[in-house]
């Protein structure tokens, strides 16, 4: 009797499979590649300060030998403020409060810009100093360390200037609205965004904090 219940079990759909609840969570494979990604970014950073490391110290010119550009370090205090806003937008999301939300992405978008034209101010003092791309092995690494991590970030911004848009869109319509929070993809491509832009805010500090110890 109770062989032939088993053998019913067996037969039904899910028999001896674990319940939804119980089965381990499984990462998306975006989220996977993103982070082979970022992993693949700081090992580029880490060799090219490592080059940038030798190079200063095989040169044997003297340390503060030019003052370190003041642009640099606006830019810094604007990415982390960048990092800020966009933290609440997860916070925003769970609230259901798209309005907002598009209003914190649009924020950072602005401020993600706002640093890019900072950097490019930061390598014009460069040049007024007469730190050439071309002229000091050791100018040649500030500049392409540092253009190298705005394209990172160009690339988080042309991702986060397409999620504002949608959610700008869809904060114009209480339909829309709803199905934009309870759409999982939605959820998906923010916490992507937030992963992504975050790591860019704390490889620049990183960044910044080698170029203080090094120019």
């Amino acid at each position: 009797m109770n062989s032939d219940f088993g053998k019913e079990r067996q037969g039904r759909i899910g028999a001896n499979r674990p319940t939804p609840s119980t089965r381990p969570a499984r990462v998306p494979l975006s989220l996977l590649l993103l982070y082979l990604g970022l992993v693949g970014s700081l090992v580029l950073f880490v060799v090219l300060i490592s080059a940038y490391a030798h190079t200063r110290y095989t040169s044997g010119v003297p340390a503060g030998l030019h003052p370190f550009p003041r642009y640099f370090s606006i830019s810094t205090v604007v990415l982390l403020a960048s990092s800020y806003t966009l933290s609440q937008a997860r916070r925003l999301y769970r609230d259901d409060d798209v309005t907002n939300l598009a209003r914190c992405l649009g924020a950072t978008l602005l401020l993600g810009l706002a640093f890019a034209g900072l950097q490019a101010l930061g390598w014009h003092e460069l040049q007024v100093q007469g730190v050439f791309f071309r002229d000091k092995p050791s100018g040649t690494y500030v500049y392409l360390i540092s253009a190298i991590h705005v394209m990172h970030l160009l690339g988080g911004v042309l991702f986060l200037t397409l999620l504002f848009l949608r959610a700008q869109h869809a904060s114009r319509d209480s339909i829309r609205t709803l199905l934009f929070i309870r759409d999982p993809y939605r959820r998906l491509q923010l916490k992507l965004m937030s992963t992504y832009w975050h790591f860019v805010d704390a490889l620049w500090v990183l960044l910044f904090c080698a170029f203080l110890f090094l120019y």
